[in-house]
């Protein structure tokens, strides 16, 4: 959490809402793990996603961490491979987000990002935000938007309520399963959650689960479904990642739609 001019703080449980009042179906893209500034950063790919976002006047994005590579001596990166400066990837990371910047519904750093504020509480991304004049809809560690469709009306029209929650990732192992089953068990930690979105892993994989509600109110036990969606990764593969003898990850870009008129989350992805 940072402090704000005013001296307010803003805390990671502090939800990101955001009013959709004409009840239309919107496009949500997860962008994590762009690495701008790595030699094998896929630009074109992104400047043809940039484009589509735009001409998609119902198209949003939700920024989940490791948007620079930012290379330091201490890390894992070979910063002598790098395209550009840490601080140069800063600025160019501005110049890309701001033609979408209102389109951006949060943003939550990665650990490219994070390494910087271990070693000298400064986080790039948060900088990035500030640029854009989006620092209220950063969060630290996770980001739990609320987006609510329709206006308030008497006539007794339900409209759809969207509970989501954001991280960039952590860990993750050599097999898949490994990594799969540690979202899924902390997405059962999170009481209510329709979607919930991660970075990191560099696979665009997604699945639905769900968990047991009981409602004592009315008697019953119900099934509450829930969707994770891990976001792809903007490397081609290459670097320290082949080095490592780590298996090559796909380019596959998900769309999640959210409905407007009722309550249904639909996924679809694009290679």
């Amino acid at each position: 959490m940072y402090e704000r001019g005013g001296g307010d703080v803003i805390s990671d449980l502090v939800p990101v809402v955001k009013e959709f009042p004409d009840r239309q179906d919107i496009n949500i893209f997860a962008v994590s793990d762009l690495h701008v500034g790595s030699a094998e950063w896929q630009e074109q790919a992104w400047v043809h996603f940039r484009q589509a976002i735009l001409a998609d006047p119902n198209a949003y994005v939700i920024v989940a961490g490791d948007m620079m590579n930012n290379g330091t001596k201490s890390s894992v990166t070979n910063v002598y491979e790098e395209t550009m400066r840490p601080r140069e990837q800063k600025a160019r990371l501005v110049e890309e987000l701001t033609p979408i910047r209102d389109r951006i519904i949060c943003g939550v750093p990665g650990n490219h990002e994070m390494r910087n504020v271990k070693d000298v509480d400064n986080d790039p991304l948060y900088d990035v935000f500030c640029k854009l004049d989006l620092e209220d809809i950063y969060r630290t560690n996770g980001c739990f938007p609320i987006l609510r469709f329709g206006k308030k009306s008497n006539s007794g029209t339900k409209n759809p309520t969207y509970k989501v929650a954001v991280f960039h990732g952590a860990g993750g192992g050599v097999l898949l399963g490994g990594y799969v089953n540690k979202i899924d068990r902390f997405g059962m930690a999170i009481d209510g959650v329709d979607l919930m979105i991660v970075g990191h892993l560099h696979k665009p994989i997604t699945w639905p689960t769900g968990k047991l509600v009981i409602d004592p109110y009315n008697g019953k036990v119900s099934v509450k479904p829930f969707r994770v969606v891990v976001s792809t990764s903007w490397l081609s593969y290459g670097g320290y990642v082949m080095r490592k003898l780590l298996t090559p990850s796909v380019f596959c870009q998900t769309a999640i739609t959210l409905h407007g008129d009722h309550k249904a989350i639909t996924v679809s992805q694009t290679t």
